[in-house]
């Protein structure tokens, strides 16, 4: 059964059940034996979301990848009152992005790490998906501008929205193949709310259909999007000033890879970034990863699924090709490392000789997994061999060659059959031989560029030079080792430099590492018990205090000049402090509140002992006595003053500092300067405290060159699952390898169709054009798929020639339903330029599509579900939107538990107010007294601390 709202809900029930039951014991226990640890989970609707997000996606692992996709790039309609207006991203922004990628990678690059520069830019769709999102409150239906055409409302509304300047681009996560602006629509408008602004959302393309760089590809023409719109676009061009990234897992990894790029480029990047839980590392090479895996949400075996014709690429592990095996060839590469993508010039002849020798035919060389070598020996062994042969790491990369036309025919021949040895698995036994990996272990990636800075950037040669970070990470998250490694690095660039190897592999990681080395301004805050991605759990007192903390930096950012950012990008450090909105309106009607607050203050005004009585019973209170995100903000501003006082931030050098600073002279009324790192960790009710000092954090203490290695406990974890799953969904995946087979066939049999009916390419120069072409749209008397030429589409998967697409990519397949839907709509619908003609669909084949649920007759089928939104067609209620109404819930009791206290406090303070003004001593008031004594206890808990606040400062 694939995943669908139904199957969803069958799955989910029974772990709702359970853990209500398991919840009630677990808190009886600890009452009975007096047990007064806090744990974010000893709250039950945390730990019942908890439990409801991780079943979801171990239910996916179970679950074909397609089917998962379609679930979560569903489209759900917006809740009435935020204002979401959907745009397509145009295929100009898209040759722009690619066009600096290009000069990113250079000719290098793009031929051995890439595979080409074609085929990552073939895409179904006319563009990109995203959305303008902000709340309809905000938006100006005073002006809107005529554009000459009339609008509907979602144009509207993206003209009513362009005044507000602060705009949050935001990349969702998904572990880079699932999720959409569906599953992350309402924190997006939670967060447009809070920081009164909007935000875009993108929609990638997602992997394996569209594996790196594809993603990234799709991120920055979203960038360039909003700086350069192109002429059609309703919105104003956002000057990188008023933008700020966010993302969370993939799409945080997505954010900090972009901003590489910028800064590389010579782009100018946005205010700043918010990266949430950012995926960074793809290789697992920080303890976290395994020490982690009972408190976060990450299936047990990592991102495992039922086969299908997409994935697993290798569906049956036969005929000697298994996932992993005991190494049968030498180094290189090393164990703990995939092989060089960019050979030698003598390596890269020996085995294509090598190749043809095993096969006997020249044009068709054998695989470089069945060669054999003699150099196979125990780890220890391979990592003491020497010679240039087995040491990649050392080579001079400025004497190889570029293959080119001056090269003799043999080396021209061996770049085109080139193929990395695979890679070796570093072993916890130096005496073991090492494993050798025969599959893609990642979805995102072949196993060969996991170690590539884009791919992993944590693996970047500098991360400074960035815009200000702001980086949260869960405690009990698998990633989080490395999202604290990649926080230090990029605010101390020289204290955690790159491991050799990866510096030698590009020479623009070598030139980073000297050139950009000015530290990277960065907040990191690490969350007490709180999973990967926390802000999906926007009930809690964590997250509230995340989001408040997220739209003060954002905010922060897009209102101070960059001189002033460069002194201080810190909201907490602002001088004097900037006002903290109370956004509690949000979730509770708090204006009866507000009414009292305003009489209190006043009354407090002419009577301070009042005052002083009330804030000392505050200070009795327990710690769960936080109400409100921007009353709990505002505490925790005060404890990173501290910290910066005591001393306990990382400042700038003096060669970086701008401006002589001494904290004693400093003014109050301006701006702490010299601060490029706050450390801190938040516990479960969002109070936060200084990190640890560097020693004792396990991240930091990973040695640079095991950073990036493919070590034996994960690859064995994932191996595990990988061989349950081979042996559970065995006659799967036997029919999946027919169904593949069925495929090829049908795309043998479109191609020859389309060749008889007038598909001519431009690389057919020997075959005359037999259609009449006026501009791009071609003349025919049928009136079946009228198609046209498009010159903004610059690729096909036709043009893949001299290419090396990633087994996985769409572009290069022709073995699943959705490459026959992309090339399907390639020939007949939206042809790039290196078509000569769109072809004619002919009659009976018209007649076979419309009786296939899959096609239409005359418009082009439907594309892939990784790259097209899909329709919930059978429920009307879909369960994208079923999560969001499970956390509106637990968001209104949490919030009406808050509003209740607020009023019992309310009644509370005017009692309080009453005693004190009659100085009553008789035996009925102290009766009375006593009462509520207890009722003020419970009712201080969920005293609104804005009102108290209102109180201190009327006292001051």
């Amino acid at each position: 059964m694939p995943v669908t709202t139904f199957s969803a809900a069958v799955h989910i029930t029974p772990v709702v059940v359970k853990t209500f039951y398991k919840h009630a014991r677990t808190k009886g226990r600890k009452l009975k034996d007096g047990d007064k640890s806090e744990d974010a989970r000893d709250d039950i609707f945390f730990d019942e979301a908890f439990h409801i997000v991780k079943a979801f996606i171990e239910l996916g692992t179970k679950n074909t990848i397609e089917s998962l996709q379609a679930f979560t790039n569903t489209h759900v309609p917006a809740p009435y009152w935020a204002a979401v207006s959907p745009v397509q991203i145009p295929l100009s922004s898209c040759n722009k992005a690619a066009d600096i990628l290009i000069d990113w990678f250079g000719p290098d690059d793009l031929k051995t790490a890439v595979g080409g520069e074609r085929w990552w830019q073939i895409r179904g769709l006319d563009g990109i998906d995203g959305e303008w999102i902000t709340e309809k409150e905000f938006l100006n239906y005073d002006d809107i501008p005529d554009v000459g055409r009339k609008l509907d409302e979602d144009e509207k509304d993206i003209l009513r929205m362009d005044h507000l300047e602060t705009v949050m681009l935001y990349v969702h996560g998904g572990a880079y193949f699932w999720g959409s602006i569906n599953t992350h629509r309402y924190q997006i408008i939670r967060y447009a709310r809070k920081i009164k602004g909007r935000a875009f959302a993108v929609n990638y393309r997602k992997a394996p259909q569209y594996p790196w760089p594809c993603p990234m590809q799709d991120v920055l023409a979203a960038y360039m999007y909003l700086i350069e719109p192109p002429p059609h676009a309703l919105h104003s061009p956002v000057p990188p000033s008023k933008i700020v990234l966010a993302g969370d897992s993939a799409g945080g990894g997505l954010c900090i890879t972009l901003l590489t790029v910028l800064r590389d480029m010579g782009i100018r990047q946005p205010a700043g970034a918010v990266l949430i839980s950012p995926w960074v590392d793809l290789t697992h090479s920080f303890p976290s990863v395994m020490k982690n895996t009972t408190t976060d949400i990450i299936p047990p075996h990592g991102f495992i699924h039922r086969p299908s014709t997409l994935w697993p690429v290798q569906t049956l592990p036969e005929g000697g090709r298994y996932r992993v095996i005991p190494t049968s060839t030498g180094p290189p590469p090393k164990p703990g490392h995939a092989d060089t993508l960019r050979p030698s010039e003598d390596r890269l002849v020996d085995q294509f000789e090598r190749r043809v020798e095993k096969s006997n035919d020249p044009s068709q060389p054998a695989h470089t997994i069945d060669l054999q070598d003699q150099q196979v020996g125990s780890q220890h062994e391979m990592l003491e061999s020497n010679g240039d042969s087995s040491d990649h790491t050392a080579r001079n990369l400025d004497a190889i060659p570029e293959p080119n036309e001056k090269l003799d025919a043999e080396y021209g021949a061996a770049w085109e059959f080139w193929e990395p040895k695979p890679p070796k698995v570093l072993m916890d036994d130096p005496n073991d031989t090492p494993l050798e990996l025969r599959s893609q272990i990642q979805i995102y990636a072949t196993t060969e560029q996991l170690t590539h800075p884009l791919v992993s950037p944590v693996l970047q040669g500098s991360l400074g030079n960035l815009c200000p970070l702001y980086i949260l990470a869960g405690d009990g998250e698998v990633l989080r080792d490395e999202i604290i490694y990649l926080a230090h690095k990029a605010a101390h660039p020289r204290e955690y430099p790159t491991w050799r190897g990866v510096l030698e592999e590009g020479r623009r990681q070598r030139e980073n590492a000297e050139k950009f080395q000015t530290p990277t301004k960065v907040h990191l805050q690490v969350f007490d018990g709180m999973c990967h991605v926390l802000t999906v759990f926007m009930f809690t007192d964590s997250a509230k205090f995340a989001y408040r903390s997220i739209a003060e930096f954002v905010k922060h950012v897009t209102t101070n000049s960059e001189e002033h950012l460069a002194r201080n990008p810190f909201p907490e450090l602002h001088r004097p402090p900037s006002p903290v909105s109370d956004s509690s309106s949000e979730d509770v009607d708090n204006s009866d509140l507000s009414w009292r607050g305003r009489r209190h203050k006043k009354q407090a005004k002419t009577d301070s002992s009042r005052s002083n009585q009330i804030r000392k019973a505050v200070q009795d209170l327990p710690p769960s006595t936080s109400a409100l995100d921007s009353a709990r903000y505002e505490e925790n501003r005060k404890v990173t003053e501290d910290e910066v006082a005591r001393g306990e931030v990382d400042k700038l050098s003096n060669e970086h500092t701008a401006g002589p600073y001494s904290g004693s002279e400093h003014s109050q009324e301006q701006d702490v300067p010299g601060v490029v790192m706050i450390r801190e960790r938040v516990d479960i009710y969002g109070r936060i405290r200084p990190m640890e000092p560097k020693e004792e954090v396990e991240a930091l203490q990973v040695p640079t060159n095991e950073i990036g290695i493919i070590k034996e406990q994960p690859v064995r974890r994932w191996l595990s699952g990988q061989e349950i799953w081979d042996k559970k969904y065995h006659r799967s995946a036997v029919k999946v390898t027919k169904r593949k087979a069925h495929y090829e066939h049908k795309a043998e049999v479109l191609l020859e169709h389309a060749r008889k009916q007038g598909l001519v390419l431009q690389k057919d120069k020997d075959k005359p054009q037999t259609m009449h072409r006026v501009g791009t749209i071609q003349r025919r008397s049928s009136t079946s798929s009228v198609g046209s030429i498009e010159r903004n589409r610059r690729w096909g998967p036709f043009d893949l020639d001299g290419e090396n697409p990633p087994p996985s990519a769409i572009a290069g397949r022709r073995d699943t339903k959705e490459a026959i839907a992309l090339m399907k709509k390639t020939i007949y619908h939206t042809a790039p330029v290196t078509h000569r003609t769109v072809p004619r669909l002919s009659t009976a084949d018209a007649i076979r599509a419309a009786f296939n649920p899959d096609e239409h007759p005359s418009k082009a089928p439907k594309q892939s579900v990784s790259e097209e939104q899909t329709k919930a067609n059978i429920f009307p209620v879909h369960g994208v939107q079923m999560w969001q109404s499970i956390v509106s819930y637990f968001m209104h009791k949490s919030s009406k538990k808050a509003t209740d206290g607020k009023n019992r406090a309310a009644k509370a303070l005017r009692i309080t107010s009453q005693k004190l003004r009659t100085g009553s001593s008789n035996e009925e008031q102290q009766q009375t007294d006593t009462r509520h004594s207890t009722s003020r206890r419970h009712s201080f808990a969920h005293l609104s601390h804005s009102s108290l606040h209102q109180s201190s400062q009327a006292e001051q």
